[in-house]
């Protein structure tokens, strides 16, 4: 599994858990030098990293699992992913939308947490 990014909000707590799951992590970020050889190499790839259509097509094998946690604004004011998705959907096997694809689950977790939160306090 390769991550790409290192944030605190998504990247530092994702490695943190997925090292908890027992899974073998590799981490590239903006100083990472060889990043296209080691996501070549993925089988299982999580971007991060905050740069609009930064994973392209080259960059990852066939049958490879995206997950895209990026935001991000193109030239164009479209709301895009850090991969290029219509680019890489084909060498994929599967791969999240952006908008649509972790934004709604993240959501989802959060109105959870204030749920568990407030049935803590009581309220």
């Amino acid at each position: 599994m390769v991550i790409l990014g290192r944030s605190n909000i998504v990247g530092k707590p994702l490695i943190q858990c997925c090292i908890n799951n027992n899974a073998t992590v590799t981490v590239c970020h903006s100083k990472t030098q060889n990043t296209k050889k080691i996501t070549k190499e993925a089988d299982i790839l999580i971007s991060a990293i905050g740069k609009a259509k930064f994973v392209t097509a080259d960059m990852v094998k066939d049958n490879v699992v995206i997950i895209d946690v990026g935001i991000n604004r193109d030239e164009n004011g479209k709301i895009v992913g850090d991969v290029d998705f219509e680019n890489v959907k084909e060498k994929a096997s599967y791969i999240t939308p952006v908008p649509g694809g972790v934004g709604p689950m993240t959501v989802a977790m959060l109105i959870n947490n204030v749920i568990k939160a407030a049935r803590q306090q009581n309220i």
